[in-house]
């Protein structure tokens, strides 16, 4: 055992491409071998920084991108012309001058309002003239274009405000107030009338002049003009406040945030106060949530209503997993994985809590929709809104005993909107077990999928005229990404793009030319520009990379697919020498995040891990990098397939994998390793605890140890809350397994990671200790979080990785995790 520094190592993903080949990756043609020192150097200054950020100007002329072809310490704004021959640098001057890429049009897009440092500004696309709306120390944003595009809508303080650019003039439409509304019978309150009252009775003086205050108060509320209700939201907040495209109605949401839970600390050692000083980092899982009520205010009745949500179709519906836990007497204790241990579950018929978002009205005004989620995640809704009753009516409902997420779906109202003839909405859903297009009739409730396939629709937007569909999906391949276009109500698929790899996709306004940010397995992200047709060239414009890293011949991983004990098809990228020795040794790396693709035939986001695992295969390891149960990119029965049992199915694949290296690329069952951070540092925890006789060592980085100690909007999703689902928190955390360990085992964790805790690891240390385990090695960095930024943090953290299979991999090694990894 030994007590070192720490590092953290971060997920990250791609989708994933599958080609059954068997044959060993070339050889590279370079000199100089891979070091860990050479990789794990400032990327930025050896590698290159590709193009970011891409956005085209609002007259398509240009095209603005982030990028830092000068080694700078931080990457600046460029633009390019469409045709690549002018690229440049643009000032911080003229960036003052450009509107911000956030904002909304109007519906003919003939001007666009956006906020830009705290204030609203009104684009007139034509001419290109920037008017100001607001110039105000207090921040106003969420501009939108209201009744029927007329008005400027905003918010400011909390409440709602609309700017006529015909007159000039700005009208609030809300005054929320915090508090309790005066007069409500308070005992204060009612002492104060019983004096006021005695005054008026006993002295005509004091009434004469009260009657002439009242006369003057009514005769100047006659003069004035119309104000907005005050609406008493005690200790809530509004957010999200709209005016109807009629201008009758506000509608807002009213939060109330959770109160009274504690929030862990992470102390940070090295500061320059010198002293130790506290981040105030989030709460753990199972803490008070928000919570959320739509609202309504009828302007012309001046008066407010709250949507109600009684009736609504499978509110009522507990989650399946309650029905494994029995009402006993039994008490719940820590470690008791008994069915009769949990807390009662909920009485049949207690509704549960919602978020609605919304509404969304259809370009005509005359019809709005909500998006309705449980706050468990496992059902959404979609109701049409009738303002004037509040009636809400069903239009579909998605139910998953797991959790509702996907492409275009995500946790909120996802990618929704109207279609051309204002009667038919349009969204994403995993109905079909992919994330596809559907639309629903609000007048007969008539559903239609317009997209089908064993793929996922990615991304998808309509195009200004609303006659086509713009889709990225991967159709041809898990592992590709390419851009399509579609007829407005379905059809057959066009693809726009042809090169192998992922294609991001940025439109021209005029939607003529796309900007395309391309990438392959051995190629970092470029910048390319074509026309927007198939067939059609796309040409590059921008060169990033430096001559030293592409003197260096990159391997090309196979992309290959192997069957599940399930019988699941799981894809995975495999890297192998050039000359395999028999029986050697092999490495799986274990992306992080859980929903997140790297068996793809694009660029990594894991470019260290990439490069790392070149270098491991220059060393004579076969190495396998696999998207296992939980990855994204392959639908919804993957996503979902840890649902309550984090360390069960995706554990299985890597077990599954490690069979596939023996039996079919010849290693040696005896020298298996592996290695992954945050998600991916998991379940090199797991495998070594419960896998023992699969895995002899494992380098576990950044890791979650005990699922109760991490952040509630992730853990209960997949395992629900610890005191409701005990069961799935003893199974899935690692800190319940540690008396398995027989490998070598190297753990290392960031000091001030306000992600994953450093009491994670701590309390897995001490955990070990009282095991009397002794081969195991902790390494702790103490100025990094979650995401290492220093490379001297990284190059210490992968010589130890790499000191470890070589100590415990190769033959005669001694199975001793110590060292110091040089």
């Amino acid at each position: 055992m030994r007590l070192t520094s720490i590092a953290w190592l971060w997920p990250w993903l791609l989708p994933a491409a599958v080609v059954a080949q068997s044959q060993p990756t070339p050889a590279p043609t370079s000199l100089a071998p891979l070091t860990v020192e050479k990789i794990m150097r400032d990327p930025a200054q050896w590698i290159g920084t590709s193009p970011s950020n891409v956005s085209w100007g609002e007259d398509g002329k240009h095209i603005y991108f982030n990028w830092n072809p000068e080694k700078a310490r931080r990457d600046s704004l460029y633009s390019a012309t469409p045709d690549g021959k002018t690229i440049r640098k643009v000032s911080l001057r003229e960036q003052r001058a450009l509107p911000a890429n956030n904002g909304a049009y109007d519906r003919k897009y003939a001007r666009k309002v956006y906020e830009k440092e705290g204030d609203i500004y009104l684009l007139e696309l034509k001419s290109n003239k920037i008017r100001r709306v607001t110039n105000t120390a207090e921040r106003e944003f969420a501009p939108a274009f209201a009744l029927q595009d007329q008005l400027i809508s905003y918010t400011r303080g909390g409440n709602l405000f609309t700017w006529d650019p015909a007159t000039g003039e700005t009208v609030q439409r809300t005054d929320f107030r915090k508090g309790s509304k005066p007069g409500n019978g308070q005992s204060g309150e009612k002492a104060d009338k019983f004096l006021r009252d005695q005054q008026l009775s006993l002295f005509q003086i004091i009434k004469k002049k009260d009657q002439d205050q009242k006369d003057r108060s009514r005769a100047q509320k006659a003069l004035a003009r119309l104000r907005p209700k005050a609406i008493y939201i005690g200790g809530q907040s509004a957010d999200n406040l709209q005016l109807s495209p009629d201008g009758r109605y506000v509608t807002y949401t009213l939060v109330q945030e959770a109160s009274g839970d504690r929030v862990a600390v992470v102390p940070n050692f090295v500061t320059s106060s010198g002293f130790t000083e506290e981040i105030q980092a989030r709460t753990k899982v199972g803490s008070p949530q928000a919570t959320y009520q739509l609202g309504l205010y009828d302007i012309g009745r001046d008066t407010t209503f709250m949507v109600g949500y009684t009736g609504l179709k499978g509110l009522d519906e507990q989650p399946a997993y309650r029905k494994e836990y029995q009402v006993k007497s039994k008490p719940q204790t820590a470690t008791d994985t008994s069915k009769t241990a949990a807390k009662k579950p909920e009485k049949a018929g207690e509704l549960r809590r919602l978020a609605p978002f919304g509404p969304f009205w259809s370009d005509n005004g005359q019809r709005a929709f909500l998006v309705l989620r449980s706050a468990d995640n496992k059902d959404r809704w979609l109701v049409s809104l009738d303002p004037a009753t509040q009636k809400l009516t069903l239009l579909d409902r998605q139910r998953d005993e797991a959790w509702i997420n996907g492409p275009g779906i995500g946790y909120e109202a996802g990618n929704v909107g109207w279609m051309p003839d204002n009667q038919r909405i349009w969204f994403q859903s995993e109905e079909s077990g992919y994330s596809h297009l559907y639309t629903v009739d609000v007048a007969n409730g008539q559903k239609k999928a317009l997209t089908s396939g064993k793929f996922e629709i990615q991304r998808a937007q309509l195009s200004r005229d609303k006659k086509t569909w713009y889709l990225t999906a991967n159709k041809t391949h898990p592992g590709e990404q390419h851009f399509y276009s579609m007829p407005a109500n379905g059809g057959p698929l066009t693809q726009i793009t042809t090169l192998p790899g992922a294609s991001e996709v940025t439109l021209s306004p005029d939607e003529k030319t796309l900007a395309v940010r391309y990438s392959y397995s051995t190629k970092p992200w470029e910048l390319y520009v074509m026309p927007n047709k198939a067939g059609a060239k796309a040409k590059q414009i921008t060169s990033s990379l430096t001559s030293e890293f592409k003197s260096y011949a990159w391997r090309e991983p196979e992309v290959i697919s192997f069957k599940a004990r399930d019988g699941a098809d799981v894809y995975a990228r495999l890297y192998r020498p050039a000359t395999p020795q028999a029986q050697g040794p092999a490495v799986i790396f274990v992306h992080g995040a859980g929903y997140l693709q790297n068996a793809h035939k694009w660029w990594s986001q894991y470019f260290r891990e990439y490069m790392f695992n070149n270098l491991l295969v220059e060393h004579g390891y076969t190495v396998l990098d696999i998207d296992y149960r939980g990855s994204s990119g392959y639908g919804r029965e993957v996503r979902t397939g840890i649902y309550r049992y984090m360390g069960g199915k995706d554990l299985n694949d890597h077990v599954d994998g490690a069979k596939l290296l023996v039996e079919k690329y010849g290693v040696s069952p005896q020298r298996i390793g592996l290695y992954g951070g945050s998600y991916g540092g998991f379940i090199t925890l797991m495998a070594m605890f419960t896998q023992p006789d699969v895995f002899k060592a494992g380098a576990a980085l950044r890791s979650v140890t005990d699922w109760a100690h991490y952040n509630h909007d992730y853990t209960d999703n997949i395992l629900n809350e610890p005191y409701n689902d005990s069961i799935a928190y003893l199974r899935s955390s690692p800190i319940y397994h540690a008396e398995g360990l027989k490998g070598a085992l190297l753990m290392c964790h960031g000091m001030v990671d306000t992600n994953v805790h450093f009491q994670d690891i701590v309390r897995l240390t001490q955990r070990l200790i009282e095991l009397h385990k002794e081969n195991w090695e902790l390494a702790v960095y103490p100025v990094e979080n979650h995401g290492f930024e220093e490379p001297s943090s990284w190059t210490d953290e992968y010589k130890r990785i790499l000191k470890l299979f070589e100590t415990n991999l190769k033959p005669g090694a001694s199975g001793s995790a110590s060292g110091t990894g040089q």
